[in-house]
């Protein structure tokens, strides 16, 4: 399964059978977290076998079960850190997509377990991830009409068409989608966030994942953030 076809297949998974991920995708999924650290200065870390996050309190709310495995994305507080939360964290979501596990992005539903993960000074836990093997593969939300979420000064390429249809595929905060895309002159992509009152605490996470999809689906060769 290519990064593509991940984007295509996975859907938020919040509820989970009782089935321990395997030493090698463990492995996997920790190398390409080393990666990724190294790479964005954030301190993501996988957690396994820890019950206690979801299973108290405000977890009613977001309708989890049997969440025993997540990732915890941590870092510097600040916009920069946000947007490479979203990032750096939607390729890890694409990466056990592809190893044949399920996902869901969590902001407020969990629990902050002592022990389980490690923060280092001046850090704080942006969101976590929910990972393991689901009771089902999620549903597709519906989608909107793509002209609502770019501007473009000029004819619009189909490697920009391509980009634009992986980005509405991102998961976003409540589904509020709340971005716009324009294509400039120079081939350069610039991404904004909108308003919004009910997700403001991750626009910027939102379109860190938002830039992940469009660069998987454009080809990170046909363009430049601007």
């Amino acid at each position: 399964m290519t990064e593509l076809e991940a984007i295509k297949a996975r859907h938020s998974v919040r509820r989970y059978i009782d089935k321990p991920i395997e030493g090698e995708k463990i492995k996997t999924l920790r190398d390409a977290i080393e990666r990724c650290n190294a790479a964005s200065g954030l301190h993501i870390q996988l957690v396994v076998n820890e019950p206690l996050a979801f299973s108290t309190g405000v977890w009613k709310y977001g309708k989890f079960h049997g969440v025993t495995d997540y990732l915890v994305m941590a870092g510097a507080r600040g916009d920069d850190a946000e947007e490479k939360v979203g990032y750096y964290g939607e390729h890890l979501v694409l990466l056990a997509q592809q190893l044949g596990l399920n996902t869901c992005w969590v902001g407020l539903t969990f629990k902050k377990v002592d022990g389980a993960f490690m923060l280092n000074d001046g850090e704080v836990v942006h969101c976590v991830i929910s990972i393991g093997y689901g009771e089902d593969q999620g549903v597709q939300h519906p989608m909107r009409p793509v002209e609502k979420f770019y501007k473009a000064e000029g004819p619009v390429p189909e490697w920009f068409s391509r980009g634009m249809e992986a980005a509405l595929l991102a998961p976003t905060a409540i589904h509020q989608q709340k971005f716009t895309l324009v294509l400039h002159k120079d081939n350069t992509v610039e991404a904004r966030t909108k308003f919004s009152l009910a997700a403001s605490s991750y626009l910027r996470m939102d379109l860190g994942i938002v830039k992940y999809h469009f660069e998987v689906g454009a080809g990170k060769e046909n363009f430049a953030w601007r």
